[in-house]
């Protein structure tokens, strides 16, 4: 290929300057007629041209192949029905039509969903603008879309980037009809005791019927709540109980519709965080001593706690003749407290209480039926859970996991945290315990009331083994026994004191059922791509997971002992929506990706997304169940589709392999033709 090009000897603004200076000259002299202007002219043409360098350029050329991209959509949604199967045929189908293409270079590229926290959906331009990223838009031949038509990243038809055509392949079935369920809103936080409020929508897509209605299932943390009855195609507004502090588990289920697609998009998991108000103690001391002030002081000093406490001087039936209004005490108000409004209690404490006639034997089994319907209590025993008035022989004993033997024990000793002690969350990792053969690093206490235990787990003894603290669920409810009254010694910093703030808040909050201090807790979370599996147990062994995926699929996830009382156990999240762990005896929820995925907002196949991008770009949308389509190469500005074939378009790309360059004006005869010209304009003049 030969083409001219210029190299000026000057610069252009200076070559421009010379050519209106020889323009005005030369037209001034035809315009006066004079003779010999034109060879002037001429001989003025002659030396702008040699200035401006003209050359000969010849080029010898390789042609470039153009470059086709095969993008494969292998999202979530991909994988309904015989889309997978449909997408697959038709990639391999479409790559050995364009292998046998000449001058074609084929990429492929595939769009996938992770069970991420972000909600992008399918990205399937994003994909395509990768692949593409180093080919000039010259070399761009076509793009193949193989997708179910669900693109969330597709740009309005007057933004796309893409200057070839782009042909659309669907996978799927027209007519597609299915039911979805969409979280609208939901509260975050609720006070423990009260209602979450959240607002939901039951959709039928593909189906113009109305009036219709879907049965809503509720589970709560695992549990069956109850079922509603829900307009189909409206919003609706739902309250859901907070039973407990921190995360409840709120799952939300649809009934399938008349023509389910997938069931994937019939469920949600809603988390909302229960926050206590205020937690109503009843603290009751039976008399005071050093170790009373512990308890008020760590339960006075959190807000969230309204204590009521009493401390017994006397009993109710001990009147004298002082009059009321000198009295600095009151008697003790029993029934209130124990008839009336014991279940507004989320406490119990009975701090080295004795049983004295004060409270009657009626109350106790009250209090024992208090436990056993949900309640917690903390008995803190002294010398007098030894001795005939221990309150272990009153009804309350039903509910008590350790029994006195009438002995109590003194001499000094540091509290020893047992095998149990380290599996249990009240006394795991407390701060100072034993380890291995590591004493622990706190102060002694000096006296242990002896116990047989009954019931529960022993988490704390003496030098010993005598038990300190038993902790025990009796029905729905909790109890703990902590069998010494020493741990004012940690409060007063007694040999370095010890973790006695930190025992007491795990040892009350496990009585009223935090979730983080839970003994036997199934758990499950998504770290990255994977689902983390949680197992707190006491057992000595546990059971593999049955993990259920969004899709149906149920894979086992085996467990290792992690640490005493945690087993852990790992699987790939790869798919976004709602995971079930189960071990047979508990069971969790987990949703993977954000509360409304877009990949599963709309799984119908579709053409109506794609379809102005690719009639933009010159391209169609073809349907796989018609058939796969042929592949012809056509020009630039053909026509590049039909009802069965699609065109990809041949630039003519190429690359320069030589370059000869030759003067086309010599210097010796530009010199020769300007003296030349002017010679002839001085004879012509002359004449």
């Amino acid at each position: 290929m030969t083409r001219l090009t210029f190299a000026p000897v000057i610069a252009l603004e200076w070559l421009a300057v010379l050519a209106v200076l020889a323009l005005l000259i030369t037209a001034y002299g035809l315009y006066m007629r004079a003779r010999g202007a034109w060879a002037r002219g001429l001989a003025f043409g002659v030396l702008l041209f040699a200035l401006a360098g003209p050359l000969l350029v010849k080029e010898q050329h390789a042609p470039l192949p153009d470059v086709a991209v095969i993008v494969t959509d292998r999202s979530q949604s991909m994988n309904l029905g015989k889309r997978a199967r449909q997408a697959e045929a038709a990639r391999a189908a479409i790559r050995r039509m364009l292998d046998a293409q000449p001058e074609l270079v084929v990429r492929e590229t595939s769009v996938t969903t992770t069970a991420t926290g972000e909600n992008n959906g399918t990205q399937a331009f994003a994909a395509l603008n990768a692949a593409l990223a180093d080919v000039p838009q010259g070399r761009v031949a076509g793009v193949v879309l193989i997708t179910d038509g669900q693109v969330h990243d597709a740009p309005p038809p007057q933004n796309l980037a893409l200057k070839a055509p782009l042909q659309v392949l669907v996978a799927g079935g027209r007519g597609e009809r299915d039911r979805k369920l969409t979280v609208m809103n939901a509260a975050r936080f609720a006070i423990v005791g009260q209602w979450a409020l959240m607002r939901l929508r039951i959709d039928d897509l593909g189906s113009t019927a109305t009036g219709d209605s879907a049965v809503l299932d509720i589970r709560i943390d695992g549990k069956p709540f109850g079922t509603r009855l829900v307009a189909v195609g409206k919003d609706t507004d739902i309250r859901v109980p907070v039973a407990h502090e921190g995360e409840n588990l709120v799952e939300l289920s649809a009934a399938p519709g008349p023509a389910e697609l997938s069931l994937q998009n019939n469920h949600a998991v809603v988390t909302v965080s229960g926050v206590r108000d205020r937690l109503r103690v009843l603290l009751v001391s039976g008399e005071p001593h050093a170790g009373e002030r512990v308890w008020r002081n760590l339960l006075k000093a959190d807000p969230s706690v309204d204590l009521i406490h009493f401390t017994i001087l006397r009993p109710p039936d001990k009147q004298d003749t002082t009059p009321l209004n000198e009295l600095s005490l009151i008697a003790f108000p029993y029934r209130e407290l124990f008839l009336e409004k014991l279940g507004s209690f989320d406490l119990v404490i009975f701090d080295r209480y004795t049983e004295r006639g004060i409270l009657p034997l009626a109350y106790f089994q009250n209090l024992a039926s208090y436990v056993q319907d949900g309640g917690a209590l903390l008995i803190s025993s002294g010398p007098e859970f030894a001795g005939p008035e221990s309150i272990f022989r009153t009804p309350l004993s039903q509910v008590l996991p350790a029994q006195p033997t009438g002995q109590i024990f003194t001499g000094g000793f540091k509290p020893m945290v047992t095998a149990d002690g380290m599996a249990h969350p009240v006394t795991r990792e407390l701060p100072g315990r034993n380890q291995d053969k590591t004493p622990p690093s706190w102060g002694r206490w000096f006296r242990t009331i002896g116990s047989n235990k009954i019931a529960g787990h022993t988490v704390m003894t003496d030098a010993a083994g005598h038990p300190l603290l038993v902790l025990d669920q009796v029905g729905k409810g909790r109890v703990a026994e902590l069998m010494s009254d020493q741990t004012w010694l940690w409060a007063r910093g007694f040999e370095g004191g010890g973790p006695q703030a930190e025992l007491l808040r795990r040892l009350a909050h496990w009585l009223m059922k935090e979730p983080e201090l839970e003994a036997e807790k199934l758990s499950a979370d998504i770290v990255g791509g994977d689902i983390r599996i949680i197992r707190r147990t006491m057992a000595a062994t546990t059971p593999p997971v049955t993990l259920t995926l969004p899709s149906g699929k149920q894979v086992p996830v085996a467990l290792t002992h992690a640490e005493p009382g945690i087993w852990r156990g790992t699987a790939k999240a790869g798919e976004l929506g709602l995971y079930r762990a189960t071990d047979g005896i508990l069971s969790t929820v987990t949703a993977a990706g954000p509360l409304n995925p877009k990949e599963v907002a709309d799984m119908r196949a579709t053409e109506e997304v794609l379809k102005p991008l690719a009639e933009a770009s010159g391209g169609s949308v073809h349907w796989l169940e018609d058939g796969l389509p042929q592949i012809r190469r056509v020009g630039l500005g053909d026509r590049a589709s039909g009802s069965n074939w699609i065109g990809l378009r041949s630039n003519g790309a190429y690359r320069v392999t030589a370059l000869e360059q030759e003067k086309l004006l010599p210097q010796w005869l530009a010199l020769l033709l300007i003296v030349g010209a002017l010679l002839l304009a001085w004879r012509l003049e002359g004449r």
